[in-house]
């Protein structure tokens, strides 16, 4: 595909994308009448609807992701502390150096 062409394509929301799955699994309106009402690809839809059948179980999971999150942000606070305690040490072992050697 071109530089071109990559340019080009539109970059949807997850909540678009949701959505017009949404309105295919409703089938209230064909794919190809779907993918012309958004103004996509019928073949887009047929991928993000294959997606979202794989691995829509992973909604669920949203607590364990948030659990997740919440540890990433400890370990980094934890962290943070550690890197300033060891710059007081540093600077305390090389005060108390300069103080014994007067």
């Amino acid at each position: 595909m071109s530089k071109i062409n990559r340019q080009m394509r539109k970059a949807h929301s997850s909540k678009v994308k949701f959505q017009i799955i949404l309105d295919t699994l409703k089938e209230k309106q064909s794919q190809a009448e779907i993918a012309r009402n958004y103004g996509i690809n019928g073949n887009l839809i047929t991928r993000w609807r294959n997606q979202f059948l794989e691995r829509g179980y992973l909604v669920f999971d949203a607590k364990r992701d948030a659990i997740g999150q919440e540890q990433q942000r400890k370990i980094q606070e934890l962290e943070n502390i550690i890197g300033k305690q060891t710059v007081e040490i540093a600077l305390l072992k090389k005060f108390l150096g300069h103080y014994r050697s007067d």
